[in-house]
């Protein structure tokens, strides 16, 4: 099992401004978040955390390995959609310049970034090589990912053999934990889906 867990708050989530590959660190609400979510999956049994290279990621994977007792692995793969020349942009600012392109074409992508087809791919190969058993040690826990927002709906998708455009019809809570099982034919199934109880205890 995969543990698809998305990073706490930052300022320009909060602001609602497109972050990709910007490198924002957790707001002081983002790492309230994150310590309610370790506290959740202590009690998990964790085989291992895996995080994107941004520093919102891996604070909060740091904070789930401290409690798991492992190590964090970073895994490129995992790192957000690249929204090129839109990166910091409200998404007010966005919508005239995409003409309904981004909804209409999973492989479209902004000027200088990538697209949602190409985000499944490599979401795709992280998750068939985890679940294949990649990892050295594979018990009775799961594997913990710390990602973002378009790679977690990126798994969901493939998980579900869906559409790209599907993602777009998602709605993934700041520090939610969304869970990919290991399919009989090689695939992957969706368990659980923005599941953010331990933010309401």
């Amino acid at each position: 099992m995969i543990s698809f867990v998305r990073h706490g708050e930052t300022a320009l989530n909060r602001d609602g401004r497109l972050q990709g590959r910007v490198d924002a660190e957790l707001s002081t609400r983002g790492l309230e978040q994150v310590a309610r979510l370790a506290t959740r999956l202590s009690m998990w049994e964790i085989d291992s955390v895996y995080s994107s290279p941004l520093t919102r990621a891996r604070q909060t994977a740091t904070a789930i390995a401290a409690v798991a007792g492992c190590e964090v692995t970073i895994d490129e793969r995992l790192i957000e959609l690249d929204y090129g020349e839109w990166d910091g942009l409200e998404l007010s600012e966005i919508r005239p310049r995409r003409g309904g392109s981004w909804f209409e074409d999973p492989n479209f992508a902004p000027p200088g970034g990538e697209s949602l087809a190409t985000v499944t791919q490599r979401v795709e190969a992280f998750c068939r090589e985890r679940l294949a058993g990649g990892d050295a040690n594979r018990g009775a826990g799961r594997v913990v990912a710390v990602s973002h927002v378009s790679p977690i709906k990126a798994a969901v998708v493939w998980a579900l053999g869906a559409d790209e455009r599907a993602a777009l019809r998602m709605r993934l809570g700041l520090a939610s934990i969304t869970d990919i099982g290991s399919a009989p034919n090689g695939g992957g199934y969706l368990s659980s889906f923005n599941d953010t109880a331990h933010l309401t205890l």
